[in-house]
């Protein structure tokens, strides 16, 4: 068998639309783009039996991406060989190797860090914005909303009373899918002020309806699905918010991503408890916020080394 042959039959049993039950459309479309464009190419004629571990680490070393997107195709391709496994068609995986440290090495470590945004500069970007996007950055700020998530959301989702939002669907490339994890489905709590722009923006969107999106198209392109599918997130960041941001000197890279983890960041520069800020982020574990999200800004990282120097002065002093 081929890693062609071994790519078709993946396709067929494990990257198909099952519901609540398969993955995902995002990941779905996440993990045929790789098949595609990275492991394809290369691979395909190679049989199961030629695929050594350290041929793939050589050939990730050569291509000219990113560690995350290099970790991905090594994610893929370990995915692709475990499907082998079960389908017997063979019985090892020279991905992950046969013990902890003997397959293929790949750092997925971060070269750049996310951007967040300070308090200076949100509140300069969300009053230079009209209201339907600093409805969005609210959203997304407060509230941590993917950008799926944020497209996915419709009146019924919101509880006006109760002060809750719930999160139910994923919109990606204008496909409805389940969202994330199982914990990105918790209600989540939303702020007076956050309710009462959703409000202002119910009062002048054209589409009201409870199964209407709260964020509904109406742009002409889309015809008769104007007012049925949301607008473009993306549209709305590449010619709305980065441009404006620009214009206010803010020289970030911004993306929806920024607010979730300007959300996390504030969240923990505030000491919540762990728990509670997992639980707002939605996150499968606490490691996931600690590790990738949150991230200590510069003064309070200063007060804590202020904090020891302090302490271990008072503690010379009485010796």
């Amino acid at each position: 068998m081929t890693v062609c042959d071994l790519v078709a039959h993946f396709r067929l049993h494990e990257l198909v639309d099952r519901g609540e039950e398969g993955k995902s459309y995002s990941t779905r479309n996440r993990c045929l783009s790789v098949l595609n464009k990275w492991i394809l190419p290369y691979w395909e004629a190679t049989t199961l039996t030629q695929v050594r571990t350290v041929a793939v680490e050589d050939w990730l070393s050569t291509l000219s991406l990113a560690r995350g997107t290099k970790a991905k195709i090594r994610k893929t391709m370990g995915l692709l060989f475990n499907h082998a496994i079960r389908w017997e068609f063979t019985c090892k995986n020279p991905i992950s190797g046969t013990v902890r440290g003997s397959g293929v090495r790949q750092s997925d470590k971060r070269q750049r860090i996310p951007e967040v945004l300070n308090e200076r500069e949100f509140r300069s970007l969300q009053a230079a914005l009209g209201l339907r996007d600093r409805t969005l950055i609210w959203l997304a700020t407060c509230c941590g909303l993917r950008r799926g998530e944020l497209a996915g959301l419709r009146w019924e989702d919101v509880d006006f009373d109760e002060l809750t939002v719930m999160v139910r669907r994923s919109i990606v490339d204008q496909v409805v899918g389940n969202v994330k994890t199982e914990a990105s489905q918790r209600a989540l709590p939303i702020d007076k002020c956050i309710v009462k722009l959703l409000q202002q923006w119910r009062c002048v969107s054209k589409y009201v309806e409870p199964e209407d999106y709260v964020f509904a198209t109406d742009s002409n392109r889309a015809g008769d699905r104007r007012g049925k599918q949301p607008v473009s997130l993306a549209k709305i960041m590449q010619y709305w918010i980065q441009p404006c941001a620009a214009e206010l000197g803010i020289n970030k890279r911004i993306g929806w991503h920024t607010f979730r983890h300007t959300f996390a960041t504030l969240l923990y520069r505030n000491v919540e408890d762990v728990k509670v800020v997992q639980e707002l982020m939605r996150h499968s574990s606490s490691r996931i916020t600690l590790d990738i999200y949150a991230q200590a800004v510069t003064s309070a990282k200063r007060k804590a080394q202020e904090r020891v120097i302090r302490d271990v002065s008072v503690k010379q002093k009485s010796a």
